[in-house]
């Protein structure tokens, strides 16, 4: 769920906006601003959301209700070899019907899924999920602090992670690897965000 100190960051730095210019609209002091921003404030009373919602020309409860700001956690690469980052690079507007569907975007980094239209620097928006189908794009951390996305293909005993690029190998897991490296599936890609 998103919180307020999250949403006044995000739209006071999309609109460009001063603490101090949030404090007139919204007819309260600049600490105050500033203690909802840190999140010592937690909440607002009704009045101050609406003047907070015509400044940001958006519905600040419905933000804050349907949690319509989803993180960029961090990079995945889109190859092998990239560690793992989970840091907060910034918050992308979705739609409530988005906002349903997926937990977070990552960003890509390389070109071994050029040929399922993932890119590098695309934003790719993930479902926090343990398992996918087999054909399926998924987020496929491992060793702990590999992640990378691939096409999840299953055989048998094994675990297949298909790039889609033919400069790339695919990766092959025996159930015994998956176990012990270990090989945790930890998200399905929904869908892609061009940068430009």
């Amino acid at each position: 769920m998103m919180k307020l100190d999250e949403l006044l960051r995000f739209y006071r730095q999309k609109h460009e906006l001063t603490l101090e210019e949030i404090a007139s609209s919204t007819g309260v002091s600049k600490s105050t601003v500033s203690r909802w921003e840190s999140g010592e404030i937690k909440k607002i009373n009704a009045e101050r959301m609406h003047a907070l919602s015509q400044l940001f020309h958006i519905d600040v409860a419905s933000h804050l209700n349907n949690d319509l700001l989803k993180p960029v956690l961090g990079i995945v690469k889109a190859g092998y070899d990239l560690y793992a980052q989970q840091n907060i690079l910034a918050y992308k507007e979705v739609t409530p019907e988005e906002s349903r569907q997926g937990d977070y975007f990552l960003q890509v980094t390389g070109d071994s899924m050029i040929g399922s239209r993932i890119y590098d620097g695309d934003l790719i928006y993930v479902k926090s999920v343990a398992d996918v189908d087999s054909g399926e794009i998924a987020i496929v951390l491992i060793n702990g602090d590999e992640a990378t996305v691939k096409r999840i293909i299953k055989k048998e005993s094994l675990l297949i992670l298909e790039a889609s690029n033919p400069n790339y190998e695919n990766r092959y897991f025996t159930a015994e690897e998956i176990k012990t490296l270990p090989v945790q599936i930890i998200g399905k890609v929904l869908h892609t965000k061009i940068q430009f």
